[in-house]
């Protein structure tokens, strides 16, 4: 796709195949790239779902993202991106969201490891993509900490959303890559206006493609999901689909979110014009080298991040956000 190409939703999906569907910021995300899924199996496109090789650190205190060999029961299919199964888990035998996708729906699913950062990722999926056919890439955010600019007062975990959004913009000048944002600060980090703010950024360079709520059909999908696969900001979907409305507590009380409709519905963007517009973080560690090196510059500029909050916690023992 030429770099300058302008990206429309309808053509894409009515040309598209097979698509990789990540869950881009690590944890439980996974389970909101379900309702994308979903949306690109109508077109006739077979997914194959993934997510990060990083769980929250209380369930794995050991900081960042799993390398290959701190893993065991994968086929990989490049250094930093493998094929989970059922059995999957690390060395220590933390299970990772995308094993309880694989061992539920009886099928592989990606795990995408960030340690070595964006230019890492880039060869990971750039390979994926080769080896498993896929003519399209999607990257879905929970919450919308991809829309962050770094300022924002409950930011608190950037690194991952930026490194990935780093990567899908570099794969977007070879292979069409779509951007999805789902729960529209789910995941009590952004708030509701400051998304509106940086939605209407997007929108108003031509990068806001279309959006897709969930359904009756797909959200029963993901209650029983959810039975399985560990994650606060995704179950919140739910809440907001039967109704839920207002504050609600998630992180052991310790991380306030707003709940309303809004919450269950995915918005499309073009990840070039994200990363061009409103991304400053993923272009500020594009070219980082390891997940410890971004999370470093990001620091460095005042900005929050999670793998520096992870390290700090393992060294303090902390195991809840209450510590």
């Amino acid at each position: 796709m030429p770099a300058d190409a302008s990206l429309q939703l309808e053509p894409l999906l009515r040309t598209a195949r097979r698509a990789l569907v990540l869950g881009i910021g690590g944890g439980g995300d996974i389970v909101g790239a379900i309702p994308t899924a979903r949306f690109l199996e109508q077109f006739g496109i077979t997914c194959t779902l993934g997510g990060l090789s990083w769980e929250r650190f209380v369930y794995d205190p050991q900081p960042g993202s799993r390398t290959l060999s701190e893993v065991v029961n994968v086929r990989p299919l490049a250094p930093t991106v493998w094929l989970a199964n059922g059995q999957t888990t690390t060395t220590t035998g933390v299970r990772f969201a995308e094993t309880e996708i694989a061992a539920l729906y009886g099928t592989e699913t990606l795990l995408v490891d960030v340690s070595r950062g964006a230019p890492g990722v880039v060869e990971g999926l750039r390979t994926a993509a080769r080896v498993l056919g896929a003519d399209l890439l999607v990257g879905i955010d929970v919450g919308g900490d991809s829309l962050a600019r770094g300022d924002e007062p409950g930011l608190r975990s950037p690194v991952a959303d930026a490194i990935m959004l780093a990567a899908f913009h570099a794969l977007a000048a070879e292979l069409p890559c779509l951007w999805g944002v789902i729960g529209y600060g789910s995941d009590a980090e952004l708030t509701p206006p400051e998304i509106d703010r940086a939605l209407a950024a997007v929108a108003r360079h031509g990068g806001l493609l279309g959006a897709w709520g969930l359904t009756p059909a797909v959200a029963a999908e993901l209650q029983r999901v959810v039975q399985h696969a560990r994650t606060e900001a995704s179950a919140v979907l739910l809440e907001a689909f039967a109704g839920a409305l207002g504050e609600r507590r998630i992180r052991d009380g310790t991380r306030r979110l707003e709940l309303s409709p809004v919450c269950t519905v995915t918005f499309y963007v073009d990840p070039r014009v994200l990363y061009a517009q409103v991304g400053a973080i993923a272009r500020a560690v594009a070219n980082a080298p390891s997940l410890a090196e971004a999370s470093a510059i990001v620091v460095s500029r005042g900005w929050p991040s999670e793998y520096a909050f992870e390290v700090e916690m393992a060294a303090r023992g902390g195991r809840s956000y209450a510590d």
